[in-house]
């Protein structure tokens, strides 16, 4: 069951979606489930939001551009950094003190970069089906940014263009996965992406490396992967794993989409995933 959203204000930075579920128990973070690229908070976790809640808080928020998350100004652009923000802020409006991210695909560099950024808020990681970098290897080098920035035009069109325009592009986006056979209340929640930001989310995630201080994370850290993923090989994600000092794998006989596709298998994965680092980061807060 999805739980209900709310409206939340991030002062200075805009109103997101909220989801909110479980009871807040002393002594264990928050988990902040943070979706993938082109979902929602609601689509990404639809199958996790109750079995985690009976023994989690359990926060979700739609990103910037995506869903009803903070809508996207001419004036700046989609930034993961932005995004990361985001949950330090929406930690600061529900007076949370320290907080375990639960990152998706893109979700997870997001994840990661708020521990970076703000690493007193961040007790544990939960990284799933995601990667330290999603752009090709070094010899493709030019050829990513070359694509990065043909996406980053697309996105500036899309931004200056008429109103009337962008709705045609929203409108074709939908009906894409209207023929894929996506359900009425699905197509309901990604209505509200925006193209612009997708494109410029796509060109982030093209571009995001997290080599130069991966290593540097120092709170406990699963790695849940998906080990039929044709998105994100299983081997970045176990490279993930193995540049992040104590961590733990945790594989999933599943694809990119497991967390929608087989939540049979996914679901008991993460909620052992979350509950051995939060256990973890329940022990470091102690000693």
């Amino acid at each position: 069951m999805i739980p209900p959203g709310r409206a939340v204000t991030l002062p200075g930075r805009g109103t997101t979606w909220v989801r909110e579920a479980g009871i807040r128990t002393p002594g264990v973070p928050t988990l902040v489930l943070l979706h993938g690229w082109t979902a929602t908070a609601a689509l990404n976790w639809v199958h996790v939001f109750e079995p985690l809640s009976r023994e989690f808080h359990v926060v979700a928020l739609d990103h910037r551009g995506h869903g009803r998350g903070i809508p996207p100004t001419a004036l700046r652009r989609f930034r993961l950094q932005d995004c990361a923000d985001d949950v330090a802020a929406l930690a600061d409006a529900l007076e949370l003190d320290r907080v375990v991210p639960v990152g998706y695909s893109m979700g997870g560099p997001v994840a990661a970069l708020t521990w970076r950024r703000h690493p007193a808020r961040v007790a544990g990681l939960v990284l799933c089906a995601t990667s330290r970098h999603f752009g090709g290897t070094s010899g493709f080098r030019t050829a990513d940014l070359a694509v990065r920035g043909g996406v980053l035009g697309v996105a500036t069109a899309l931004r200056t263009a008429p109103p009337a325009l962008r709705q045609r592009a929203t409108d074709a986006l939908l009906e894409r996965r209207r023929a894929s056979g996506m359900p009425g209340w699905a197509l309901a929640e990604v209505s509200g992406n925006d193209p612009a930001a997708l494109a410029e989310a796509f060109a982030e995630l093209r571009a995001f490396d997290a080599a130069a201080w991966i290593g540097e994370i120092d709170v406990p850290t699963a790695v849940v992967v998906t080990t039929q993923d044709r998105v994100v090989p299983p081997t970045r994600q176990r490279e993930l794993a193995s540049e992040i000092p104590g961590s733990s794998v945790w594989p999933v006989d599943g694809d990119h989409a497991a967390c929608i596709s087989t939540p049979e298998a996914f679901v008991p994965v993460l909620i052992s995933a979350c509950q051995w680092v939060t256990a973890r980061a329940g022990d470091a807060a102690g000693s």
